[in-house]
């Protein structure tokens, strides 16, 4: 199961999906299988994965910076 998001964080990662792979509408699960699988290369998926990867990283520099600077 995967666990829920923040609505910021969902709608990032929808972004992100729809910007590689444009027939994704909703991450949302639509009990269909028409709309809930879809062909895509692998190449499309690793570059989504580090376009998330990269969406992380500087989300947690940005967590970190904004610690050590409000004490």
């Amino acid at each position: 199961m995967i666990p829920k998001t923040k609505p910021a964080a969902d709608a990032l990662l929808l972004e992100i999906a729809r910007t590689h792979f444009p027939s994704i509408e909703t991450l949302e699960t639509r009990n269909s299988d028409g709309l809930d699988f879809h062909d895509v290369a692998v190449w499309a998926i690793r570059s989504a994965l580090e376009a998330a990867y990269e969406a992380g990283r500087v989300a947690g520099a940005k967590a970190m910076l904004a610690a050590t600077t409000h004490r």
